[in-house]
């Protein structure tokens, strides 16, 4: 159960970042992802923070889906793969841009992902 919620709270962080990313003025974009404002008027930057909004709102809807249609039996398993999915990301993203994306993402996956295998 406790999985199951906290991969619900994955699935939230991703849409939120997915908001984030796609919908945020760029004053908002640059404070949260810390470059500088001039940065967020290129259009292919614009391109590029679309394209990964994209990407964490259908991670969060496809989260989603699996806590409603399976959320018991072979469900746990998918959920599991997915949140293993966001700690490689995680990591990714901490070790080449921010460390704090390991915290932030990384770690409220991992401990469902945790919870999901073994409590």
């Amino acid at each position: 159960m406790i999985g199951l919620i906290l991969a619900g709270l994955v699935a939230l962080e991703a849409l939120y970042i997915m908001v984030l990313e796609m919908f945020m003025p760029a004053e908002r974009q640059a404070t949260v992802f810390g470059l500088a404002p001039e940065v967020l008027k290129v259009t292919e930057v614009r391109k590029l923070l679309g394209n990964q909004g994209i990407y964490n709102g259908a991670l969060g809807l496809l989260i989603i889906l699996v806590l409603f249609l399976f959320p018991q039996g072979n469900g746990v398993y998918f959920l599991a793969m997915l949140m293993a999915y966001v700690v490689i990301v995680a990591i990714y993203g901490g070790v080449t841009v921010n460390k704090r994306i390991m915290l932030v993402q990384g770690l409220p996956a991992l401990l469902a992902l945790l919870a999901l295998l073994f409590i």
